[in-house]
């Protein structure tokens, strides 16, 4: 009897080095999966690779690049061409948030998230989407988030990046039907990974009870391989997202998403200001 055959053609995974993308990798080397990991640190990267190849058996190339950059997904895309990597897996994972008023936000930095979080998903999906298409298979997995399900006062530009990834992938699911290629968006709640402090968020109340990030990427990775158009992760996460689609009043569902999002481990001085 022959052995489980091994998956054809690498799969991308942005946002590797760290979180979901790291648990990912691990899994996906596990499943016989060659990578190509791209993150920002080209020595996290390396010794990642290294050590999944010397595990799993698999080849895994990296490519150290900072998404945020305008014109660094076409980068990507060019490098995969140049090198000969016929990539059948498209895992869009990096992104990041800023839990900022927007009164009081960096406008530099919500800029950056949104080409980040947005205009380079994008841009990777569509280039892919190309590839995929010609070859009759892909899979694309873009990383949601339940903030996409309300506006969310406190991290308005981060829940909108995450809205536009949710309804942009569900668009893309429908114009991909029958093709051989699926995109799927995949919303986790909040995850004990590095986003948390990037996000300024470490002890914030909503991130106690995180999930822990190799859970989510057991979700995302068979949510993706099934071709799902979409997936909650979480029991309660899919309560809310379903209630939110049912609200009676937006009003009423932006204040009760403000309720949620303020810390309510902080004294009441400085929750007041939301």
């Amino acid at each position: 009897m022959s052995g489980p055959t091994k998956p054809t053609g690498f799969a991308l995974i942005t946002g590797a080095s760290n979180g979901i993308g790291l648990e990912l990798s691990h899994l996906m080397a596990q499943r016989g999966h060659d990578l190509l990991l791209v993150a920002r640190s080209a020595d996290r990267l390396a010794t990642l690779a290294g050590g999944l190849q010397q595990e799993h058996g698999v080849t895994v190339r990296h490519l150290a690049l900072d998404l945020a950059v305008p014109g660094a997904a076409s980068t990507l895309h060019s490098y995969c061409q140049k090198e000969g990597l016929p990539v059948s897996i498209l895992v869009n994972n990096a992104g990041y948030g800023d839990y900022k008023l927007v009164a009081k936000a960096d406008a530099r930095v919500l800029a950056d998230m949104l080409q980040l979080n947005v205009v380079a998903l994008t841009e990777l999906s569509c280039l892919f989407a190309h590839d995929f298409k010609r070859q009759g298979y892909g899979r694309i997995g873009n990383i949601g988030s339940t903030s996409a399900f309300q506006p969310c006062p406190g991290f308005a530009s981060y829940g909108a990046s995450k809205g536009y990834v949710m309804q942009f992938t569900e668009a893309l699911h429908a114009e991909l039907r029958g093709s051989g290629v699926s995109a799927t968006v995949i919303n986790p709640g909040f995850t004990d990974t590095g986003f948390n402090a990037r996000a300024d968020m470490v002890g914030h109340s909503m991130t106690k009870g995180a999930a822990e990030a190799k859970d989510v990427a057991q979700a995302v990775y068979h949510a993706m391989m099934a071709g799902e158009m979409n997936r909650v992760v979480g029991f309660v996460n899919k309560l809310w997202a379903q209630s939110t689609l049912f609200a009676a009043s937006r009003h009423l569902l932006v204040r009760v998403a403000q309720w949620r999002l303020r810390d309510r481990s902080a004294p009441k001085a400085s929750s007041a200001a939301w």
